[in-house]
């Protein structure tokens, strides 16, 4: 691997790409559906396939189980690539590389905001509203809205990434090879470790200890909705 090629963590790159085969899964088949039951703004005139939104519903549970491990690990092990304490005052270094690496982490920050809203909102529907031809419930629009900002969250995403980093950054979150301190082998140790240092109170080289109250606030509030999203429909049924 070349010395100037950027790299990744190796479990980052799991996560990121699983989640990303979720939320993309998720908001093609999103469209779908819309272009199924609804089309009250137009539509593309997909095929009628009234099962796509159980489709939707798959990639949509699939992240909403995964992405409190993803949104932990890139609060805790990944605060570099999110906006950090001092943000406000490099944006206004605006078009230079510093500007733009913030645009990046700010980018990426919006983006745990955004699939947190669309994941919690998705949780307050029924399957059973649009195949009865219910399209007026709030929770129905606030969840089209979502699906807007996740394109758009989406798009700004992948734009700031070419912007800071080109295709090698693009391209680097899709490769498997790692270092071997990162292999699956080492995994269980480092939990090991980690459980240990917990329990001995031994929390001086323990990344949470040092974060920032933003980041505990973030992970507070992502974490809480998510817990949320769960409980609420049952509370309703």
């Amino acid at each position: 691997m070349k010395p100037t090629q950027p790299y990744q963590p190796f479990l980052l790159r799991i996560l990121h790409g699983l989640i990303g085969i979720f939320v993309i899964g998720a908001i093609v088949t999103a469209y779908w559906t819309y272009d199924t039951y609804d089309k009250r703004w137009g539509g593309i005139g997909l095929p009628h396939f009234p099962e796509i939104e159980g489709i939707h519903g798959t990639f949509g549970l699939y992240a909403l189980l995964l992405f409190p491990v993803f949104a932990i690990y890139a609060l805790r092990r990944g605060q570099k690539r999110l906006l950090q304490p001092d943000s406000l005052t490099k944006l206004s270094q605006f078009n230079t590389p510093i500007g733009w690496y913030t645009l990046h982490r700010g980018a990426n920050t919006l983006s745990l905001l955004a699939l947190t809203f669309a994941l919690f909102s998705g949780k307050m529907m029924d399957s059973g509203w649009l195949p009865r031809g219910e399209l007026n419930h709030p929770w129905y629009s606030v969840h089209l809205i979502s699906w807007v900002v996740m394109v758009l969250t989406l798009a700004i995403h992948l734009l700031m990434s070419a912007k800071v980093g080109g295709l090698p950054l693009l391209l680097s979150i899709w490769q498997w090879k790692f270092r071997p301190e990162e292999s699956p082998k080492q995994w269980r140790s480092h939990i090991q470790k980690w459980w240990f240092q917990i329990r001995s109170g031994d929390t001086s080289s323990l990344l949470w200890v040092r974060r920032s109250m933003l980041y505990r606030g973030l992970e507070a509030a992502i974490i809480i909705s998510l817990i949320f999203a769960w409980i609420i429909p049952l509370l309703k049924g």
